[in-house]
C-alpha cells in the first residue's frame, strides 16, 4: 500500500477521508472488542481504532496479535475522536483513523528495552542502547535530535553561501603530523611501510586553499583523534571549518556572531544579542578560574594578594613572597556544606598540587574556621567586603601561582554550582545563552618537564604583530591572534589568524618550537614552499558541530546527537568494532601483529 498521509498530518479538515498510513506500532490497547493502535513514522502518530465489524475476522484477530514495533500499513476513514478523548498532547489528537485495512510489513520480536515510553527508556543502560542502536534512534527524543542537525547543518551552509563561502571538501587521507593529538594511522598497500592518517582537522588544506585564492572556504569536515574520550568526545566528530582571506580577527567575530544567531533562531526560535562579550584569556583566568567560563552562575573570584602579603597566616603570606597569589570565591549559601562536599573540593585543590583547601563558614553570626584567628579587623573587612559576605555563605580561599590559585578555584565554583542546583538554590532558565569570545591568549606555553615551549593554539597561528621580536628573545610575551568562542562554559570552537609570512612561519617551526629543520621540511615543507608564492593574510575558525548540536537540544552528551557514535572506550557495540581482520589483509598491507596475549 502507498501511504497517503505521514502519521503526523491528519486534522480535523479530514474527516470523511479514506486514508492509508504506514509505520511502526507505537501502542497497542484492547478495549471492549475494540483495538486501538497508535501508528508512528518519523513525523509522528495517529490513532487507529478497529472494530470487528469493519474487518474481516482474520484481519482483525492478525491487529489483536501485533506488538510494539511490527511495521504496518492501515486504511481507513478519518473521524472525530468520541468527545472528550481528545489527545492534546500529539497534534493528531482531535481525530482518529477508522481502519478497514491492514497489511503487516514486518513483524517485530519482542524489544530488548521499550521505545515507547521516554521515562523508562531514558532509564536504560547506554551500551543496551548503543548495541540496539536502531531501536534506540526510534525514541521520539532521538529522532529530533537528529531532525535539529539536518536543519541546523542546512541553516549553517544556507548562511555560508550566503556569505560568499564555496563549500569544498578536503583529503581524509592526510599525511602524519605527529605534533598534535593522536592520530589513526592508515597502512598503504601500494606503499608498503608507509602510512597515511586521518586528519585531526583540515587545517592545512584550507590554508593552502587561501594561496590558491578561494579565499572563502568552509566544510562540514569529519576530523579523527585517538584520543581518550569524554562525554563531549569522539574519535570521529564533525566541526563546521572555516576559512577567509584578507580578514582581520573582528571580520571573524562578525561571521561567526550572524551565523550563530541564524542558528539558534531556526532551531529554537531564540533571536541571541549581538554583539557577543569580549574576555581576555588572562581577565577569564582572573574572574572565573576557566578559559571557557559560564557566566550564568556569578561566583567571580577575587583577588586578596595585597590584603594578605603581610598577613601573620604564613600559608597565604608565604605563597605571596614566593610569587605566588590569594584569591577566594564566596558560595552564597553553602556554609551548611558537608564534610563530604568540603572533601570533594579538598580533593580538587590537592589534585593542582595544593597541601589542602581553607574556608570559613559564615553561622550564626560567627566566621567558623580554624583560620580565622590569624586574620586581623581589616583583613576581614577586606573579605567581607569584596565578597559581599551574609549569613549563610562559604568562602573558600586558593594561595598559590597565579594559573594554578586561578584553576583550582575555577574547578571548585563549578562544583559549588551544582550543589547550589541540586539544592535548588540556583536556577538557570533553559533558554538562557551566554555567549563570549575569549581572546588575546599567550601564543605559547611552556612545558617543563620537556623543557621547550610548544604552541598554545596551533603552529600555524598568527603572533600579534607587535610581539614578533619577542618570539626568539622572550616567547613568553608573545601573543597570540587566536580566540575561542564560548557559550555557558562549553568552548564551541577556536580559529586564528593565520601565519602568511614563511620566514614567520620558519621562526615558529625551528627557533621557537625547536623541530629540526628536517623534520619541518619532510612534514611542513608544502606550506612554506606554496607561502612563496604569495599567500594572503588569513584565518579562520573550526566549530564543533556535535557539541554544539547538543547544546541546542539540551543534552550533555554528544553521543545523544551523533546517530552512530562509539562508547567511552572507542567501540562500536553495534556492529562490534574495531574487529580482527584477516591474516591475508595484513600480508597485503605487509604488517605484522605483535599483539601481547591477554592473561587468563
Amino acid at each position: 500500500m502507498k501511504r497517503t498521509h505521514h502519521c503526523n498530518e491528519l486534522r480535523p479538515a479530514h474527516i470523511g477521508q479514506t486514508v492509508t498510513l504506514s509505520g511502526w506500532v507505537h501502542s497497542r490497547r484492547d478495549l471492549g472488542g475494540l483495538i486501538f493502535i497508535d501508528i508512528r513514522d518519523r513525523e509522528g502518530r495517529t490513532q487507529t481504532v478497529f472494530h470487528p465489524s469493519d474487518l474481516p475476522k482474520e484481519l482483525f484477530e492478525c491487529a489483536a496479535s501485533l506488538r510494539s514495533e511490527c511495521v504496518i500499513s492501515v486504511t481507513g476513514k478519518v473521524r472525530h475522536r468520541p468527545e472528550g478523548t481528545n489527545n492534546t498532547k500529539i497534534a493528531t489528537g482531535e481525530v482518529e483513523v477508522g481502519v478497514t485495512g491492514l497489511e503487516v510489513l514486518n513483524m517485530a520480536e519482542v524489544l530488548p528495552f521499550p521505545v515507547d515510553d521516554p521515562e523508562v527508556a531514558a532509564k536504560v543502560n547506554e551500551e543496551l542502547r548503543l548495541q540496539y542502536r536502531y531501536l534506540d534512534l526510534r525514541r521520539p527524543e532521538m529522532a529530533r535530535n537528529l531532525r535539529l542537525r539536518s536543519k541546523v547543518a542546512t541553516a549553517t551552509r544556507v548562511f555560508l553561501d550566503e556569505q560568499g563561502f564555496l563549500e569544498v571538501e578536503t583529503p581524509t587521507l592526510f599525511k602524519s603530523t605527529p605534533e598534535g593529538a593522536r592520530e589513526f594511522l592508515v597502512p598503504s598497500r601500494i606503499h608498503p611501510g608507509q602510512f597515511y592518517a586521518l586528519p585531526q582537522s583540515p587545517q592545512q588544506f584550507k590554508q593552502i586553499l587561501m594561496v590558491a585564492g578561494v579565499e572563502r572556504y568552509f566544510q562540514l569536515a569529519r576530523c579523527y583523534r585517538d584520543e581518550d574520550l569524554r562525554a563531549d568526545r569522539q574519535p570521529e566528530f564533525t566541526q563546521v571549518d572555516l576559512e577567509m582571506s584578507f580578514i582581520e580577527r573582528e571580520d571573524i567575530y562578525a561571521l561567526i556572531e550572524g551565523m550563530l544567531k541564524r542558528v539558534w533562531k531556526v532551531a529554537l526560535n531564540i533571536d541571541i544579542p549581538t554583539p557577543f562579550r569580549r574576555l581576555s584569556f588572562a581577565e577569564a583566568l582572573n574572574r572565573y578560574g576557566i578559559d571557557k567560563p559560564d557566566t550564568r552562575i556569578g561566583m567571580e573570584l577575587a583577588d586578596f594578594t595585597e590584603e594578605f602579603r603581610a598577613s601573620t597566616f604564613k600559608v597565604f603570606s608565604g605563597a605571596i613572597a614566593n610569587g605566588g597569589v590569594v584569591k577566594a570565591i564566596n558560595a552564597k549559601g553553602l556554609a551548611g556544606a558537608t564534610q563530604g562536599q568540603i572533601e570533594t573540593m579538598t580533593e580538587y585543590a590537592k589534585s593542582f598540587g595544593a597541601k589542602g583547601l581553607a574556608f570559613i563558614k559564615v553561622e550564626k553570626g560567627e566566621w567558623k574556621s580554624p583560620i580565622v584567628k590569624f586574620f586581623n579587623d581589616a583583613e576581614k573587612a577586606a573579605l567581607t567586603q569584596k565578597l559581599a559576605i551574609e549569613e549563610g555563605d562559604l568562602m573558600l580561599f586558593a594561595a598559590d601561582q597565579w594559573l594554578t590559585a586561578c584553576e583550582i578555584l575555577g574547578k571548585i565554583r563549578l562544583y559549588c554550582a551544582d550543589v547550589l542546583k541540586e539544592q535548588g538554590k540556583l536556577t538557570i532558565p533553559a533558554d538562557q545563552f551566554n555567549f563570549l569570545w575569549v581572546v588575546d591568549f599567550p601564543l605559547l606555553s611552556f612545558d617543563k618537564e620537556q623543557n621547550r615551549w610548544y604552541s598554545s593554539h596551533h603552529p600555524f597561528t598568527a603572533p600579534v604583530a607587535e610581539d614578533i621580536p619577542f618570539l626568539t628573545s622572550d616567547p613568553k610575551k608573545v601573543r597570540g591572534q587566536h580566540y575561542d568562542i564560548v557559550v555557558n562554559g562549553v568552548e564551541l570552537g577556536g580559529g586564528s589568524i593565520r601565519i602568511h609570512q614563511p620566514d614567520v612561519q620558519k621562526t615558529i617551526f625551528e627557533q621557537v618550537l625547536q623541530i629540526p629543520p628536517d623534520m619541518v621540511k619532510a612534514r611542513f615543507g608544502y606550506m612554506l614552499e606554496a607561502f612563496r608564492y604569495g599567500a594572503p593574510p588569513h584565518g579562520g575558525i573550526a566549530l564543533g558541530f556535535d557539541r554544539l548540536i547538543a547544546i541546542l537540544c539540551g543534552t550533555l552528551s554528544i553521543r545523544d546527537v551523533i546517530a552512530f557514535p562509539k562508547t567511552a572506550k572507542g567501540t562500536d557495540l553495534m556492529t562490534d568494532s574495531p574487529a580482527p581482520v584477516e591474516p591475508k589483509q595484513l600480508r597485503d598491507l605487509h604488517l605484522e601483529l605483535k599483539v601481547a596475549k591477554k592473561e587468563g
